[in-house]
């Protein structure tokens, strides 16, 4: 299953709610859960985004429904990266010759 990192970034909303990320965070993770997206990790940062998240999803239009839904609550936007893991990064490798 593909493995994407979440760079997480309240909006002022969310920051105006900021005592509620974590119940927020399990709000969430729920609903992902019932689309077949499952959290990793979490971890609420410092510096340029406020979260980030390592999640597998079975592919990256069920992530994006899902990260839609959460996005339109109001408290979040989100940029979104694929990861490789060292066994796929090989069979990229071996497919660019």
């Amino acid at each position: 299953m593909p493995t994407y990192v979440l760079l997480i970034d309240w909006t002022q909303q969310g920051v105006e709610n900021f005592k509620d990320s974590v119940d927020r965070y399990e709000t969430a993770r729920d609903q992902f859960e019932g689309m077949g997206v499952r959290f990793r990790d979490i971890y609420w940062t410092l510096g340029s985004h406020d979260v980030v998240g390592i999640v597998d999803a079975p592919d990256s239009e069920t992530l994006a429904a899902a990260l839609l839904r959460v996005a339109s609550q109001g408290s979040v936007r989100t940029t979104t990266l694929r990861a490789l893991s060292a066994d796929e990064m090989r069979e990229v490798i071996a497919k660019a010759g």
